[in-house]
């Protein structure tokens, strides 16, 4: 097992801060109504209803029912963006309305970047259109199709309606894309790229293709029972795979002292962050979980944080057996030193799992965390795991001040992303 990293100082460097909110989730569309549900202990997963799922042994999903794009975009607009892409703007959107950001087309601003991150892409949106090719040939296709589809039709999409002219960039790290997209946004504000970074994510994977791709290697929740929402069970031991969904998520991130001159509101400081690959395999975690140890180590090391500091973990925790196990031994490892490792709790329960962009759904949540004083509980959690020996929060929030937190995201291939927030220190 790898040792603990030294501290590295951070004092020197530019300080960034979390000052916008603008989640889209099957259980709620907005700060407010997304943690009203997660207050509520409210999931917002259900029977999938847009397609025909009888073919596939998933039969649950994320679906956002209520969404109406016609709120952000015209007419016009709509036509040049896919699901995938709404979800993407929309929540920035939100975000920058939060933090009481001015944008503007006619106004460009060359010092605010957009760092996206998906899984999947437009790749929906594609199979749809290629449902048309196939009854009328391309005259039945989407003519601005080739702009759709490609994974950075999100950042782009964002810095085209806003005005954006700073470092623009889309991820495509599989579940960790989310974190790592306010990652990279947190190194290019330290670096004096920008003042202020859009970071985010976004997915729109609910087709059959999608859908029945991941059905087919067995990684979905074949619960068919009621309620619907118990597919999906963190840490619990009859769990039995993640439950797709769709949505977005972006962050206002942004540089501490232009949020301070402005008068703005923050949530917590993006303190620490760190990346890495197993170079194992595409879906079995590395036995032993060294470098998921390493990765939470060093995010803490960058941050200048010590085990005992943190106070809530939001676990990577999908629902799946063995992943889940592996998280929490390599979190029993990394707090092994502490009187016992800090609450954890994995809120895909509340939002189902909408792959690349749950990351920045959960660092909204471990912000509001920090905020609020809040932790979030695992819904559903029944059984306790004999392999999953964590303080779980089950089934119930908790009132509780949160100085640290630490999110946890690992993606398809061996991907290992952490970030740690703060409370905001003034100093």
């Amino acid at each position: 097992m790898p040792s603990p990293l030294p501290l590295s100082p951070a004092t020197s460097r530019r300080r960034v801060v979390i000052t916008g909110l603008g989640p889209i989730a099957c259980c709620g569309i907005g700060k407010a109504a997304f943690w009203e549900s997660i207050r509520a202990g409210r999931s917002g997963i259900t029977r999938i209803a847009g397609f025909d799922t009888s073919e596939f042994k998933a039969h649950i999903g994320g679906e956002i029912r209520a969404w109406d794009p016609t709120r952000f975009f015209p007419p016009h607009r709509l036509k040049r963006l896919d699901r995938y892409a709404q979800f993407a703007v929309a929540s920035a959107l939100l975000a920058l309305e939060d933090a009481g950001l001015p944008w503007s087309k006619e106004a460009p601003q060359a010092r605010v970047g957009v760092s996206f991150g998906t899984a999947l892409g437009g790749i929906s949106g594609a199979e749809a259109e290629h449902a048309h090719f196939l009854k009328k040939g391309n005259r039945g296709v989407n003519q601005t199709l080739a702009l759709q589809v490609f994974g950075g039709s999100a950042h782009s999409n964002i810095a085209i309606e806003c005005g954006f002219r700073g470092p623009g960039t889309t991820n495509s790290n599989s579940c960790a894309s989310g974190v790592v997209s306010v990652g990279e946004a947190m190194r290019y504000i330290r670096d004096g790229m920008a003042e202020v970074f859009i970071a985010g994510g976004a997915e729109a994977p609910l087709s059959p293709l999608s859908f029945g791709a991941f059905d087919f290697i067995r990684t979905m929740s074949r619960w068919s029972g009621e309620p619907p929402a118990l597919a999906c069970r963190p840490f619990d031991r009859e769990r039995d795979g993640f439950v797709m969904g769709e949505g977005g998520a972006s962050v206002v991130v942004e540089e501490y002292e232009h949020a301070r001159r402005r008068g703005a509101r923050i949530y917590a400081e993006v303190l620490g962050y760190a990346l890495n690959n197993e170079a194992f395999h595409m879906t079995t975690p590395l036995p032993g979980g060294e470098c998921v140890i390493r990765c939470m180590q060093e995010a803490l090391a960058d941050a200048g944080v010590r085990p005992e500091q943190i106070d809530y973990i939001n676990a990577h925790a999908s629902g799946t057996q063995a992943n889940e196990a592996n998280e929490a031994h390599c979190i029993q490892h990394v707090f092994r030193e502490c009187p016992a490792p800090p609450p954890v709790s994995g809120t895909k329960a509340f939002t189902a799992h909408p792959l690349g962009a749950t990351g920045a759904m959960e660092t909204a949540i471990c912000a509001l965390a920090i905020d609020e004083g809040y932790l979030p509980p695992t819904l559903h959690h029944r059984t306790p795991d004999p392999d999953c020996t964590l303080d779980v929060i089950p089934n119930v929030g908790r009132a509780q001040p949160v100085r640290y937190a630490l999110n946890n995201a690992f993606g398809f291939g061996g991907i290992n992303a952490c970030l740690v927030l703060g409370k905001i220190d003034p100093r």
